[in-house]
């Protein structure tokens, strides 16, 4: 794991002046990779590492070069099938000067050019530039867990890990994008390729990009989530197909799980308390060797908290366990580091117990751990799936008063949901009820409620997003072919999952404190396997991830693999206006920072903190709205008005490698 950047100039460049720019764009992505520093320079381009040793540890130092020194690469992220990929390299006469799975990438690409990328079984986000033909290639792991940013400046095109890097380029300046802050508003995340600022640019999931002499290119995909025809998906698996189905599943993880404990560095366990992490740690647990670490969040809030689920698993499995606990106040305090680690506006505050996760992870010595996302999206197991199948029940006959008390089996973990009155509830979840035929049908009561938020919007930001003509996701051409729950899945995992989860609860804060998190859930093996079993062994009736319930039942406590899905969630209002009111809260909430930054309507802003401020209780569509304008007035202060540059790294320190071309 690693923090990579580059520029690739299009004319002749000062080679002095573009390593000291490198030495700071890698100052400002340190944290991802403090261990070692490297930067290659020719004169069209310069790349640069901030590597994270994991793999390799004595010799893997980035940048790497093939025999010839004609391709250069840098790597952030883990090729977890590079010991099965070397040997027939080896036979095709690629020499190695390392064990690293980077020098195995570099020669793939040499061998097969942009097809590798099919071959690779990894979470990454690579770089490698062919100085003999000036040419840059850029590509991106199937799911997105590992962030590439990229644009242009004056001719010269720059990529990173992150967005401040880019910022760290001379003359750059960063504006937010009104568009991204409406679809963050509606979706929860920006929709792929585009990033809170204005002129930079996400390389998609699944995406990879080739830069030539002759200009600026487009991003090219390679792999998408897809799935087959609703007529294979609809017929319903039992007995001895069901069982194979099971089998199959099984080994897919089980192998998904133990490729994700190569490494030269112990290996920890993220454990939530609920079934996917508790399957991944039961499944290192038998083969690590040694008694497993294992990391949990604890919340004093009682309606959030799972630490007795979490502490009944580490005692069944009898792993070394260390818990963090998030008070409201910790919340607060470390709220604003997480928006300058994620580099984007967030609904939620989720993210800030997982960055205290991750230090605690770095605390005690540990630099990866492995993480239970994922599950959910290809195995259905989130309510808003539920939802969507209760929803297209009811609607067969909108009059009934009985079909939507169903809805009260779920949200059990939103505070007052349960004794919502059948009124209520039924006009809450009647939002496009007979819209059957909608794409986005199980996704609109979330969208459209959250459109509420928009009242918020200055009106630049609101004439803004209604002008924009890429607002809505983009669907892909068979994506009518599939089933219902096929198409509420595709929502999901490219949007919620790949734009939100694994970047501000995933990658941006576990690297924040140089941890590595890895998913067996998301190895695209088991991805493309859960995408094309049948509906039934996902979700039949309102029960989920029917063969990961399977599997608990085999190897884990009755209570833990019957436990019903409970959202990991952190507490919003009860962080920013319980606990000691943090300065920032006050001062970027106030009327004056709300018109300077020009965002959002001050007095509509004002309304909502005032009642806020009494402790009246406020709904989930107001409270995600409070979250997200806090964030976005944090990200403008800390990129926008008041952005200031890390030191750079020294081009003197021991532990830099330079590399001339």
């Amino acid at each position: 794991m690693c923090g990579i950047a580059g520029i690739i100039s299009s004319g002749a460049s000062d080679s002095t002046g573009q390593q000291r720019i490198m030495c700071q764009m890698l100052g400002m992505i340190r944290h991802r990779g403090p261990d070692q520093f490297g930067i290659y320079q020719d004169p069209a381009a310069t790349l640069g590492s901030a590597r994270l040793s994991i793999i390799d540890l004595s010799s893997g130092q980035q940048p790497i070069a093939n025999e010839d020194r004609s391709l250069w690469i840098v790597l952030n992220g883990e090729i977890f099938n590079y010991v099965e990929l070397r040997p027939d390299l080896e036979k095709r006469g690629h020499r190695f000067t390392t064990s690293s799975d980077t020098e195995v990438l570099l020669h793939l690409y040499e061998e097969h050019g942009p097809d590798c990328l099919h071959l690779l079984n990894g979470q990454f986000a690579f770089a490698i530039w062919d100085a003999r033909n000036r040419r840059l290639f850029l590509a991106r792991d199937r799911m997105g867990i590992r962030p590439l940013f990229y644009t242009e400046k004056n001719g010269t095109f720059l990529f990173a890990s992150e967005i401040k890097a880019l910022l760290a380029y001379p003359g750059m300046t960063a504006e937010i994008d009104p568009v991204t802050l409406d679809q963050v508003f509606t979706y929860w995340s920006p929709l792929p390729g585009r990033t809170a600022f204005q002129n930079i640019r996400a390389l998609p999931p699944g995406h990879f990009l080739e830069l030539r002499p002759c200009g600026l290119p487009e991003p090219k995909r390679y792999w998408s989530v897809s799935f087959p025809p609703e007529a294979e998906t609809a017929t319903p698996a039992e007995g001895r197909r069901a069982d194979e189905y099971f089998e199959r599943f099984r080994d897919l993880l089980t192998d998904a799980t133990l490729i994700r404990l190569r490494s030269d560095v112990p290996v920890g366990a993220y454990l939530s308390g609920g079934l996917d992490s508790s399957i991944i740690t039961r499944l290192v647990a038998e083969r690590a060797g040694r008694r497993l670490a294992t990391f949990s969040i604890a919340f004093d809030d009682p309606d959030f908290d799972e630490s007795e689920f979490q502490l009944r698993m580490a005692r069944f499995l009898g792993t070394r366990h260390e818990i963090v606990r998030a008070t409201h106040a910790d919340i607060a305090r470390a709220f604003p580091q997480v928006i300058w680690h994620t580099e984007t506006p967030t609904t939620r505050t989720a993210p800030a117990p997982m960055f205290l996760l991750s230090e605690l992870v770095r605390n005690c010595g540990f630099k990866v751990v492995l993480t239970g996302e994922g599950a959910d999206e290809v195995l259905a197991g989130y309510d808003i799936f539920k939802e969507a199948a209760i929803r297209r029940f009811w609607a067969r006959r909108p009059e009934s008063a009985l079909r939507p008390l169903l809805l009260r089996r779920l949200y059990a973990d939103i505070p007052g949901m349960a004794k919502t009155s059948p009124a209520f509830l039924a006009a809450f979840f009647r939002t496009g009820l007979t819209e059957v035929d909608s794409p986005h049908y199980s996704h609109l009561v979330r969208w459209r409620n959250n459109a509420r938020s928009r009242r918020f919007f200055s009106e630049y930001v609101a004439c803004a997003a209604e002008a924009a003509r890429d607002g809505e996701p983009r669907l892909p051409e068979l994506f009518s072919t599939w089933g219902a729950l096929q198409r509420a899945q595709y929502l999901e995992s490219t949007i919620f999952l790949s734009e939100y989860l694994l970047c501000s609860q995933g990658d941006r804060v576990a690297m924040a404190h140089s941890v590595e998190s890895r998913m067996p859930f998301l190895d695209y093996r088991l991805v493309e396997f859960c995408n094309s079993l049948p509906s039934n062994l996902k979700l039949q009736g309102l029960k989920d991830k029917r063969l990961l319930r399977r599997m608990g039942k085999e190897c884990l406590p009755d209570r833990l693999w019957e436990r019903p899905k409970r959202p990991y969630r952190a507490p919003i209002q009860r962080s920013f206006f319980t606990a000691p009111l943090q300065d920032y809260v006050r001062e970027l909430l106030s009327p004056e920072e709300i018109k300077s930054s020009g965002l959002f309507r001050p007095g509509a802003v004002e309304q909502l903190v005032r009642k806020v401020s009494t402790g009246a209780a406020i709904g989930e569509t107001d409270e995600m709205a409070l979250a997200g304008i806090l964030s976005t007035q944090l990200l403008h202060r800390q990129f926008v008005s008041r952005f200031t540059a890390a030191p750079p790294i020294s081009e003197d320190r021991d532990d830099i490698k330079l590399c001339r071309g």
